[in-house]
């Protein structure tokens, strides 16, 4: 498990309970709303993504050609870790959990920006899911997947696929 990839999480995540809090309320608020409203929402499961055989890039690009996440990160760590959040309406699902950010960094792409201090590598990649890591774990290890799975917060767990594993 490299030590660095799940520091750069948690620090992205910051072990914020007001955070957790406010994402699971404006996730609620936003399915609720789209269901009142009879919109429907854009889905997609990234289970087999995160079995950790793509590069970041190959990850991300086309959840932002979807228009699932938006097309700049929303925040960058210091590692270069970046963050991406999913659009209004969209619905992305990792094992079942509902995804609140998607993350990544790959070397010398246009797509992640570089943040001020050493980059976690040449291509990492993720999901922030909410749900225990307990149950997040079960799942994931029951798909197959060899990502690491981090606890971040109450009810926030982090999935991670590292290059350099």
């Amino acid at each position: 498990m490299r030590t660095t990839s799940l520091i750069g999480i948690m620090r992205l995540f910051g072990y914020r309970i007001l955070f957790a809090g406010v994402a699971f309320a404006t996730l609620c608020g936003q399915a609720c709303a789209d269901v009142a409203d009879g919109s429907r929402m854009a889905s997609r499961l990234l289970d087999d993504a995160l079995a950790c055989h793509l590069r970041a890039h190959d990850f991300i690009a086309p959840l932002v050609d979807e228009g699932l996440i938006g097309p700049k990160a929303s925040r960058v760590e210091d590692n270069s870790v970046n963050a991406f959040f999913p659009v209004r309406g969209a619905d992305l699902r990792a094992f079942g959990f509902s995804v609140i950010a998607v993350v990544g960094y790959q070397k010398d792409d246009p797509l992640f920006r570089q943040g001020r201090g050493k980059p976690i590598g040449d291509s990492a990649y993720g999901v922030v899911v909410m749900g225990t890591t307990q149950r997040v774990k079960t799942r994931a290890e029951h798909a197959g997947s060899p990502a690491i799975v981090h606890h971040v917060g109450p009810l926030v767990t982090a999935i991670f696929c590292d290059a350099q594993r």
